[in-house]
């Protein structure tokens, strides 16, 4: 059982990015990947107010493959609770994804930290995009670390090409942290990120279909695990996550 923690599903036309289901399921299947974590590329509020809809029904034309997380922009506060609620009660939907080079909001923000508090109620992890662009630095997303301990927190691109080994250290200091694979080109630092904070905080990932899945895998495969380490990875550190979401009554 392979699930991605982290990929794309949308159709932003504006943006020029056509990716519906069927494009990323045969990624999947030409990779053997069994389930992916999908969201959209843009933020809600914002130029597709109907993202959480057409995210939704996707998720339930493929209930089987497909795990929605809902993306939004902490700026909107009230209508941006009420979508994070919507998403995980109505939906059914799994998690949360924030990205402060779309929204400009800080991870360590008043803003940003409100709704990892509230998606921390539904015990719902907060997927952020963690890499080499300002405001998405390891040691800025490990400010809401820090101030919402009871959120499980997801470093996407573990700190991308040039703050991996920041992402580590941070994952190190704060236990709420999870380090994610995809788009990090380095089989090595997933080597090395097990021996730091332990098997169980590594989640595999592809940001597909931008990131080609099977070279994805492949960085696992070429990191030196061992079996037990590769199905924490590549399963049961993001299975564990998602089974514990709380979708209220």
């Amino acid at each position: 059982m392979i699930i991605d923690a982290h990929a794309h599903v949308d159709e932003a036309v504006a943006l020029g990015w056509i990716d519906p289901p069927e494009t990323l399921i045969a990624l999947m299947d030409e990779a053997g990947i069994d389930q992916a974590v999908v969201m959209t590329y843009t933020e809600l509020p914002g130029i597709n107010p109907a993202a959480l809809d057409y995210l939704a029904a996707q998720v339930a034309r493929y209930p089987d493959r497909l795990i929605g997380f809902v993306r939004l922009h902490p700026w909107y506060a009230d209508e941006a609770r009420e979508l994070l609620d919507r998403a995980i009660r109505i939906h059914r939907m799994k998690g949360l994804k924030l990205h402060p080079v779309g929204n400009l909001s800080h991870p360590g923000s008043e803003a940003t930290l409100r709704l990892i508090r509230q998606a921390a109620q539904y015990h719902a992890p907060v997927l952020f995009h963690c890499g080499d662009e300002p405001l998405t630095t390891p040691l800025q997303i490990a400010q809401a670390a820090a101030n919402v301990p009871e959120a499980n927190i997801i470093l996407g691109h573990m700190g991308g090409y040039f703050h991996v080994e920041e992402a580590i250290e941070a994952a190190a200091r704060f236990p709420n942290l999870f380090l994610e694979t995809s788009a990090m080109p380095y089989p090595a630092m997933i080597r090395r990120a097990i021996d730091v904070v332990g098997p169980e905080r590594v989640l595999f990932a592809t940001d597909g279909p931008g990131c080609w899945p099977r070279l994805e895998l492949r960085k696992v495969a070429l990191a030196g695990l061992s079996a037990a380490e590769q199905e924490l990875v590549l399963h049961g550190n993001i299975a564990r996550l998602l089974a514990g979401v709380r979708h209220g009554s």
